[in-house]
């Protein structure tokens, strides 16, 4: 019986040899500028917690009320018994902090993109995607059956190349992009590709995990960023970063929503988000609402903080966005820098291939406006010490 399974072993071996091996790290504690990891503390710069929401006195008090009134899960899929007026309400606030006229909730950003694209091209259409989307965002592609054909990163014009030569030969036609790219933190042309994708009749769809929370006014996201209200077709989000919970979502036309009802097929096939996440989510948009004062902060520690990396002599990539990336090179120095910052007090995960090109291995910061002006002081004096020792700087 074993002997079936032991490539698994070979290939395990060849990702520690290549340093490329996952170690998990547990927290012993709520999310926040500080954690303890592994039994120690130290400070956070891993975690997507873009405003500080996720451990936010008001989203706990949110989600401890909903359990007593609804209890916690629920217990069934949305079309069937499990859509309570909790559901029915994010759905509307989350249109309604979109700017847009409908929107639908899932089980997380990943299950948001396995739903709305194979629910709008089959194998008779193309997709156009971004060599570098997210791996949700390919793998909705590939359970579509849809011709999928990549442009170059970021650029429209090669984008227009590709709908060109091969728009004519497919029924329908999608371009998809990241609002925000996770591991660089630079920010798609949206208002180009819009200008392209409207030449050449095509749906038009941007994962906007990254840019919810960060971009736009109050957070409002990269379609309020470009001012492109209304003539963006899907807006996939996530809740799990910025918002501070978990859960993911479809915004735009509100025929797509509608159609996402009857196929989306993690709506109709998976349970409900669970009550006390949908109500914190809930609180979350309120709290977002209310003022812009979290998103300003995030925006003034990451410019502080990048402007002084920048000094130091680290490449910080071509980031336009908190996503501040420390590109080492080789995986085996990333994780040996990984290893240091911990040493010296500062949770900064590695990042390799194949989840970043070869080559090209990472200490991505993540800012926080959950950061103090110690905190930022105490990660920066960190780095210095293990970019010298380690001959980065």
């Amino acid at each position: 019986m074993a002997e079936k399974l032991t490539w698994i072993d070979l290939e395990l071996d060849a990702l520690h040899q290549a340093g490329l091996y996952n170690n998990i790290r547990s927290l012993g504690s709520p999310q926040g500028a500080w954690l303890q990891v592994d039994g120690k503390k130290v400070l956070n710069f891993s975690s997507n917690n873009y405003v500080g929401l996720a451990n936010h006195p008001r989203i706990k008090v949110a989600a401890q009320k909903a359990i007593d009134i609804y209890g916690v899960g629920p217990a069934a899929v949305r079309t069937i018994a499990g859509t309570m007026d909790l559901h029915v309400e994010l759905d509307r606030r989350l249109a309604k902090f979109k700017g847009v006229e409908s929107a639908i909730t899932f089980q997380s950003g990943f299950t948001a993109n396995l739903a709305v694209v194979p629910a709008l091209v089959g194998k008779e259409d193309v997709i156009f995607s971004d060599e570098l989307n997210h791996a949700s965002i390919i793998d909705g592609c590939r359970l579509s059956r849809a011709k999928v054909i990549r442009y170059k990163h970021l650029s429209a014009e090669h984008l227009k190349e590709m709908l060109e030569t091969h728009r004519k030969d497919y029924r329908r036609a999608m371009v998809i992009t990241d609002g925000v790219f996770s591991m660089d933190g630079d920010v798609a042309p949206l208002d180009e590709i819009y200008e392209v994708s409207k030449e050449y009749d095509t749906i038009l769809m941007v994962d906007d995990a990254h840019g919810e929370g960060v971009l736009g006014n109050g957070g409002r996201g990269i379609v309020d960023h470009f001012g492109l209200h209304g003539k963006i077709d899907v807006e996939v989000g996530t809740l799990s970063k910025a918002f501070g919970v978990v859960g993911g979502f479809v915004a735009g036309n509100p025929k797509i929503v509608e159609w996402l009802h009857q196929r989306g097929r993690p709506f109709l096939f998976s349970s409900a988000m669970t009550v006390p996440d949908v109500a914190a989510c809930i609180e979350a948009v309120n709290i977002l609402e209310e003022s812009t004062e979290l998103v300003d902060k995030l925006w003034a520690n990451s410019d502080l903080f990048k402007k002084e990396l920048k000094k130091m002599g680290f490449d910080t990539g071509k980031s336009m966005t908190p996503i501040t990336p420390v590109i080492l090179g080789e995986a085996e120095l990333a994780q040996k820098f990984s290893k240091e910052l911990y040493e010296a007090g500062v949770f900064g995960m590695a990042i390799g291939f194949p989840t970043v090109p070869r080559g090209t291995a990472r200490i991505r910061v993540m800012i926080s406006a959950s950061h103090a002006a110690d905190d930022l002081e105490f990660g920066l004096d960190a780095f210095e010490k293990v970019g010298k020792k380690l001959g980065v700087i």
